[in-house]
């Protein structure tokens, strides 16, 4: 039956960068140890992203566990062993990365006890570090880069109005690029005569949002030259068939629209240092709460934030106000 249920969760634990299957760790525990594990990562975590960071997380633990620390059984795994995998994780990875990871392991050794495969759970002992910010780190476009951005993607092609789209899409409704990506095409359509953009947002959130008048252009004109508009239930941003050129009838991932955003900013002459699918997000709440009528609330409504204090984190208005004082010093 373990068998049976690896099989079908094969697709679940396999990340975008590993490799399926079960540690040794939990396959010398046992069948029930087995059935626990998969049915964490399988059943308990929904968001994809978030289970393929803890898969990294966990597997990463239990292999440096049975390798390095020589742990031969699941139940000789100690709060020590946690807490120093967690300082080697300190040496490489930044704080919040970290706590990510210990997080990883609470949840699942949690769940491994409540399935009597534990007595306890060796992570809930360990702390993680500390960390405080108020400022996102993520780098964001001034209004000047993003039209000079926007303005160099060619649109005498299928994919460059592809890109302009969702380029658009991203900085003009604060979507996350996991939104974005899958998006259906029914997922834009008209409302109360304007045209509209539901987002799939992390949490199970449905976030819908009016069109900026450009976005309304770049989608209108993209669904009409992709010719997807018949087709409701397909993805909306597709990926490019590598023999014919053109788009296919596969659904853009994540992974290939940070590609075309590096590339696209290259070819734009913008510094790509850091620079990613989530700058947009960054870029259009600064621009937008650069507007003196604009407001926090708002700004926090249309990022769909649970949290102003997260809104806040992408507000870059004060990087120009040191800027001005800096040079303010005269020496």
């Amino acid at each position: 039956m373990t068998g049976e249920l690896v099989s079908a969760t094969s697709g679940v634990l396999t990340t975008s960068g590993g490799a399926p299957g079960l540690p040794s760790l939990i396959v010398r525990a046992g069948g029930n140890a087995e059935r626990r594990y998969l049915e964490f990562f399988a059943a308990q975590i929904r968001n994809r992203n978030t289970r393929e960071a803890y898969l990294r997380a966990v597997r990463g633990f239990l292999d440096w566990a049975e390798l390095e620390a020589g742990i031969e059984d699941l139940l000789d795994i100690e709060p020590l062993h946690v807490a120093a995998w967690i300082e080697l994780k300190t040496r490489t990875y930044q704080a919040q990365s970290v706590k990510q990871q210990l997080a990883a392991l609470r949840h699942l050794f949690d769940w491994l006890v409540t399935g009597h495969v534990l007595h306890t759970n060796p992570a809930s002992f360990v702390r993680g570090p500390k960390f405080s910010y108020t400022k996102g780190k993520t780098p964001i476009l001034t209004p000047t880069e993003a039209r000079k951005l926007i303005r160099s993607i060619p649109t005498d092609t299928l994919v460059g109005l592809r890109d302009r789209a969702l380029i658009g899409l991203m900085i003009y409704t604060f979507a996350r690029v996991s939104a974005a990506v899958t998006m259906n095409v029914k997922d834009v359509y008209r409302k109360q005569d304007h045209l509209w953009v539901r987002l799939h947002e992390k949490g199970g959130k449905r976030h819908e949002m009016p069109c900026q008048h450009n976005l309304k252009e770049w989608l209108q004109e993209y669904i009409e030259a992709a010719g997807i508009a018949e087709d409701p239930n397909g993805p909306l941003f597709r990926s490019v068939d590598r023999k014919t050129k053109q788009l296919g009838a596969n659904r853009l991932d994540r992974q290939r629209a940070w590609a075309m955003v590096k590339r696209r900013a290259k070819k734009a002459g913008i510094d790509t240092h850091g620079i990613c699918n989530h700058t947009f997000r960054g870029t259009g709440i600064t621009a937008y709460l650069e507007n003196p009528e604009a407001k926090l609330e708002h700004a926090q409504q249309m990022a769909a934030h649970s949290d102003p204090k997260t809104t806040r984190l992408y507000d870059r208005r004060n990087d120009q106000v040191s800027l001005d004082e800096v040079e303010r010093i005269g020496i």
